[in-house]
């Protein structure tokens, strides 16, 4: 796999994530203590139990720099900010660069969806946009992650082999091969020079 130029690395200006089952760890791993003056907003969605409240803001506040908060309706995307979606609410990105939750039937059992959120980031940002699929025990997030390659966005899968739960890695790499498969620390520093890029 040919890893994205520096010139495609710097028109990103959204990144979104997909995780469900073993997401927190791998998370953990991909985002914590990121480097400071980061500038890139990122987006994720990890399957949660509908009906609690998500402690996902306050767990990663405390181990990163920037502000860590749940994605609100309306609210704009601001820069070098990390998002999560709401426990219970489909998240998607409108073409104003703004938030929208909504409470349409689950997609693959799953509300929020990684679909609904990276086709709809795909639509509003086009190239603008990099996607990434972690751990995970169904198939949602390959349509997702197929859609923002298709608007020429950037794509990174977790390699299976170093996922808790390999089902969703290996479903979008079926549905497309990414510009990027790797294990968790390698999808870290993918990270962090993409985020350089925008120096």
């Amino acid at each position: 796999m040919n890893l994205p130029t520096r010139a495609r690395m710097g028109a990103v200006e959204l990144i979104a994530i997909g995780a469900s089952a073993g997401g927190v760890d791998a998370l953990l791993t991909l985002l914590a203590d990121l480097p400071e003056r980061w500038r890139l907003p990122m987006v994720v969605v990890l399957h949660l139990p509908e009906g609690h409240e998500s402690r996902l803001p306050s767990v990663f506040a405390e181990r990163m720099r920037m502000p860590v908060t749940e994605a609100q309706d309306k609210a704009l995307v601001a820069p070098a900010t990390l998002y999560f979606a709401p426990p219970g609410y489909h998240l998607s990105v409108e073409s104003d660069r703004c938030f929208s939750l909504s409470c349409e039937p689950p997609v693959l059992f799953s509300r929020p969806s990684i679909d609904v959120l990276m086709t709809s980031a795909a639509d509003a940002y086009g190239p603008a946009l990099a996607g990434l699929i972690l751990t995970g025990a169904n198939e949602d997030g390959a349509q997702g992650l197929a859609q923002i390659h298709h608007a020429g966005g950037i794509t990174a899968v977790q390699q299976p082999q170093d996922a808790q739960s390999p089902v969703m890695p290996i479903a979008a790499l079926q549905a497309h091969r990414p510009d990027l498969m790797a294990p968790l620390p390698d999808l870290r520093d993918f990270l962090i020079r993409m985020d350089a890029c925008h120096a």
